[in-house]
């Protein structure tokens, strides 16, 4: 990749967003639609926050968009080197930057961006190097709400999937999981009680109670086995493969993530995208 590369070179041009005030559900709707996984936020033509997967993930039942979205986002110039959206998105723990030019929205850049430039390198250093081995596997029976809360607590956007011989058999993320929920309505009640045992008022522990009904929207993840929802037969990757050449079939088929497996297809480790943007920063 030449050195002059600019994040105007790469960047997604055509960017979808979602404007204040906005709804959890336009923003679910678009994010299913257009398959992507984070959005901008724009209040007066000018980039206030991102709204990402992540973020409904976690506040199922809020509905308000300024109560969802990450405020004050790293935003970064299209004249920029692409090596410092690497440093940003490294330093921030992020997966986008908004471009923005004389304060307006112009351009996206991912991580996947990112990771494509690094192609061109044709770095071969293995990916031992960048390779996480903390993320552990899911059961292919296991619950999806269960995995959903697994992946939040682990901080993981995606986990593979084995079955009970441990091979690897599929891979769920965070985007899967998105775009098999719903939004389910229901009815709570609240008691309110007027008076309690130790009021002097109280006859015979009687009192007044007000039931209050009120509506309750959340995000529902559906309650069948990960195997239902996640992707069957992953890319994998060898732990001696390339940089470069590992980039090349994350970029070729759309992935942020590839289980990373032995001679014997057991799972090892998961190669995430962003793991790969060290690998640009050392040439």
């Amino acid at each position: 990749m030449p050195k002059d590369t600019l994040v105007k070179d790469v960047m997604v041009k055509d960017v979808a967003s979602v404007a204040l005030p906005g709804s959890r559900d336009e923003v679910l709707s678009i994010l299913k639609d257009k398959r992507v996984s984070g959005l901008p936020v724009i209040k007066d033509n000018k980039v206030v926050g991102i709204v990402s997967r992540s973020n409904l993930l976690k506040n199922p039942t809020e509905e308000q968009l300024a109560l969802l979205m990450a405020r004050d986002p790293v935003t970064i110039g299209p004249d920029e080197d692409l090596t410092i959206a690497a440093r940003l998105l490294l330093k921030h723990g992020i997966r986008r930057l908004p471009v923005v030019e004389d304060d307006k929205l112009v351009g996206l850049i991912s991580v996947a961006d990112v990771v494509g430039g690094i192609v061109d390198l044709d770095v071969t250093d293995p990916i031992s190097e960048y390779l996480n081995h903390g993320v552990g596997p899911v059961w292919y029976q296991t619950p999806l709400p269960v995995v959903a809360r697994h992946m939040e607590l682990a901080h993981v956007k995606a986990v593979p999937v084995i079955d009970s011989s441990l091979d690897l058999v599929g891979i769920i993320s965070d985007r899967d999981i998105i775009s098999s929920s719903v939004i389910e309505d229901s009815v709570e009640m609240s008691d309110m009680s007027a008076g309690s045992d130790d009021d002097e008022w109280t006859w015979e522990s009687m009192r007044d109670t007000m039931s209050i009904y009120y509506s309750v929207s959340r995000i529902k993840v559906p309650e069948v086995p990960v195997e239902e929802i996640m992707v069957k037969d992953p890319i994998t990757a060898s732990n001696n493969m390339g940089v470069s050449e590992c980039a090349l079939k994350m970029k070729r088929h759309r992935i942020d993530q590839m289980p990373v497996v032995d001679a014997n297809q057991k799972f090892i480790g998961l190669l995430r995208d962003r793991y790969l943007l060290k690998a640009l920063l050392k040439y």
